[in-house]
Order: C-alpha cells, then sequence, then structure tokens
C-alpha cells in the first residue's frame, strides 16, 4: 500500500465506488463534502454519499460552506495528493497549488467534450453514441485542465442515466486506480484539450424537462432516457401532469398529425404523435401516484377519452 497521503473531495452516489476505492488500496486522511443538508416536509438532516463512507471508515470530513472562503483545515493535514469527483464547487488556486502530485479530478466524460455538471445527463440527450471516464489535473477553469487518461463505454439505446451514471462510476474506479501510479511515480501523460472540440454539459434546467412533442421523436427518446430517474421528463395528458421515464419509438409515421396528438393507446403504452414518428410513453408517473408501467396505467382508463386529445409538455 502506498503511503502517499489523498484528501479526497466528492458528494454524491456516483463518487461513493471511487472514495472506496482508495480506501482500499490507500491512505485517505480527509474527505470533503458538500454541506449537509434539510430534506423534505420535516427537515430531517441528510449527509452526503460521500460523507456516509467517510463516517464509516473514520475518516475525518470537512464541510465548508464555501471552500474558497474556508480551505486552512484542508491544507493543514498536508496531503500529497487532492482526488475530486462531483464535489460540486470551484476549487481555489491555493489548494490546487498545494499537493506535491497535484489536484487530479474524475470526470465521467470524454474530455473536451461535455465540461460542467451534468455530463452523464447531456450524453443521452445530445445523442452521443459513447461516453466514458476522463482522469485529468485540474486548473482554474470548469474541466479544463490536461487529460492523464481515458476509458470510454458505448451508449444503449437501453441506458438510462441511471444505468449510465452506475456504469461510469464503476469505470471511474477502475481507470483511477489503473492511472494513480504514474501520477505517483512522475510518468503520467500530460495530454493539453483540444479547444476546437469542446462541448459543455450544464445543469438541467426545470424548462429543459418538458416534452415538446413538435422534436423528432428520437430527440425525445434521447431527452426522456437523459433524464430517467432524474429528475424525469415532464407533460401533460389529458389535463394532468405526468412525469415519463422510458419510451420507445413506432413505425408509425406521425407527421401528417397535431404534434402531441394521441393516436393509439397500446397494450403497453400510449402513442404521441411526433414530428416525424409516433412516440409510445411506457414508464410514467402520474401525478399524485406512484411511478408505473404505463400498462397499468391504461388498463384503468377509458381509451376513447384519451385517443385524439393533444399532449404538451407543459400548462
Amino acid at each position: 500500500m502506498e503511503k502517499v497521503k489523498i484528501v479526497f473531495m466528492g458528494t454524491p452516489d456516483f463518487s461513493v465506488p471511487i472514495l472506496e476505492g482508495l480506501i482500499e488500496n490507500y491512505q485517505v486522511i480527509g474527505v470533503v463534502t458538500q454541506p449537509d443538508r434539510c430534506v423534505g416536509r420535516r427537515q430531517e438532516v441528510v449527509f452526503s454519499p460521500v460523507k456516509e463512507v467517510a463516517l464509516k471508515y473514520q475518516i475525518p470530513v470537512f464541510q465548508p460552506e464555501k471552500i474558497r472562503n474556508n480551505y486552512d483545515d484542508i491544507l493543514a493535514l498536508e496531503p500529497d495528493i487532492i482526488i475530486t469527483c462531483a464535489y460540486g464547487q470551484i476549487i481555489p488556486k491555493a489548494i490546487l497549488d498545494f499537493p506535491k502530485y497535484g489536484c487530479i479530478n474524475v470526470h465521467a466524460s470524454l474530455l473536451p467534450k461535455l465540461r460542467g455538471g451534468a455530463p452523464i445527463h447531456h450524453a443521452i440527450i445530445d445523442g452521443y453514441d459513447k461516453t466514458g471516464i476522463t482522469i485529468m489535473y485540474m486548473d482554474e477553469a470548469m474541466d479544463s485542465g490536461d487529460i492523464i487518461s481515458q476509458r470510454e463505454t458505448e451508449i444503449l439505446d437501453s441506458d438510462t442515466v441511471e444505468t449510465l451514471h452506475d456504469r461510469l462510476s464503476s469505470l471511474g474506479r477502475e481507470l483511477l486506480l489503473d492511472t494513480l501510479p504514474s501520477i505517483l511515480d512522475g510518468s503520467a501523460k500530460r495530454i493539453k484539450q483540444d479547444e476546437s472540440l469542446v462541448t459543455y454539459a450544464y445543469n438541467i434546467k426545470r424548462e429543459e424537462e418538458y416534452l415538446d412533442f413538435s422534436k423528432t421523436s428520437l430527440e425525445l427518446f434521447n431527452q426522456i432516457r437523459g433524464l430517467s430517474p432524474f429528475p424525469g421528463s415532464s407533460c401533460i395528458i389529458n389535463d394532468r401532469e405526468f412525469k415519463v421515464y422510458f419510451a420507445r419509438i413506432s413505425s408509425v409515421q406521425s407527421s401528417l398529425f397535431q404534434p402531441g396528438e394521441i393516436l393509439h393507446i397500446y397494450k403497453d403504452g400510449i402513442g404521441i404523435a411526433t414530428q416525424d414518428y409516433e412516440i409510445v410513453l411506457l414508464d410514467i408517473k402520474p401525478f399524485g401516484k406512484k411511478r408505473m408501467l404505463a400498462s397499468s396505467f391504461i388498463n384503468g382508463i377509458k381509451k376513447e377519452e384519451y385517443i385524439g386529445k393533444v399532449v404538451y409538455g407543459r400548462k
């Protein structure tokens, strides 16, 4: 086991396998994560997934509200290397310049594509056929540092944010553990990012959740998968709000119909006209109800009350 002292910075579930891999193979002397938050009607205090792991292994935890103003305790640990993964705050230069092996980031895209906070969502929404993990040296700009290593994975038609998230998280752990020895022995490559190839994956906005049926069926199919299960796509069916989590594209051409018009009620879903082909909603959550297969919802409705109605993205 290396005697190198590591501080890890991360927050969500995605970061957990990466942190656990480091704990199993190296000396993690501190964990930095976002402050505890109060959630729900009862405003119960919830720890981040990364904090839960740190407490399990009795690793000191630091939770600055704004790390740019409060980092002395982190530097006091005298880390040899700082490794970040989905931490959620911009790291100040004083931290970036401190460790002798630098600050390393595990990012869920093949940089320079999809810089930003929602690369997994946008990889699917934007129709990418592959994505991956990048291990990179950090600098002061967002996800713009030199690349050390990358590993890719194909994006399948069956993928959602959930499945791709889990696969990339495991891939991130593997690639980091494979790459760290070269960082520590000084043999790691430093590959400048090609700025002409940069794309961005900004955090999802509320208005991006609404389904616009004037788009193509493929665009909608990718949007639904790229927002499933969180935050979920939204539409209004028969004056009732629905979340949508999965769909399929049928062979029915729908360009001559009004976008959003319900064309068929199938056994497995609700068929809706788009710019080109009908899209069939398969996995839904009616407002005030639990998530369910559309087939279960269909069993409880009168089909004639839905056929011909228009589905809107928002009220």
